[in-house]
């Protein structure tokens, strides 16, 4: 279902039932943990990927930061200049 390097590669499957009857896998819902985080400041045109790359290093751990803030929709982090987003430090 996922790749083994997915973050949700090793997250528990439940098979579920549609309204329409139609059976289907489903992955549970993953506990997120409140990991140390530095506040940052929201340029122009930041992206997840971009302060990813700046802050971590690594552009492919922009998950990480949408996992550290609240934002139902991740790309709402960085919608508005000047908003703080939580960077991991871990």
């Amino acid at each position: 279902m996922f790749l083994d390097k997915s973050r949700y590669a090793k997250i528990p499957k439940d098979q579920v039932t549609t309204f329409a009857g139609r059976k289907m896998m489903a992955i549970r819902l993953r506990r997120l943990p409140a990991p140390p985080a530095t506040p940052v400041t929201v340029n122009q045109n930041d992206r997840l990927d971009l302060l990813a790359q700046r802050h971590l290093g690594d552009s492919t751990r922009f998950w990480h930061i949408a996992d550290a803030n609240t934002k139902l929709a991740a790309r709402d982090l960085v919608s508005r200049v000047l908003d703080t987003v939580k960077i991991p430090t871990s």
